[in-house]
């Protein structure tokens, strides 16, 4: 089994940042992609960003790219995002998941474990 626990969430102003984090334990390997997903209220859980199994390949969601940025140590078993420019409808909890294989897929099917998911509020 790999346990995935999300940090860094919280209550930011509209155009701050935020840095989260994901650390990995258990049956933890290197040679899997990682993501971060999102849901908002009422909405459905939609695919942020995507990280390769050694950081080469990188996928993001139109709505955040130019902003936010996916990182890996894959010696400390952690993936990071960092969230600059925050909107308001960034507003989400963000997931970290780890992927089936090591490509940058953006489907939650291709993700076989998740995290419990941490808070973040962007007010206006």
């Amino acid at each position: 089994q790999v346990q995935l626990v999300e940090s860094g969430g919280g209550l930011v102003q509209a155009g701050g940042s935020l840095r989260l984090s994901c650390a990995a334990s258990g049956r933890t390997g290197s040679s899997y992609a990682m993501g971060w997903f999102r849901q908002a209220p009422g909405k459905e859980r939609e695919f942020v960003a995507a990280i390769s199994w050694n950081g080469g390949n990188t996928r993001y969601a139109d709505s955040v790219k130019g902003r936010f940025t996916i990182s890996r140590d894959n010696a400390k078993n952690t993936v990071s995002l960092q969230m600059n420019s925050l909107k308001p409808e960034d507003t989400a909890v963000y997931y970290c998941a780890r992927g089936v294989r090591g490509l940058v897929p953006t489907s939650e099917y291709e993700y076989a474990y998740w995290g419990q998911g941490t808070q973040v509020t962007v007010s206006s």
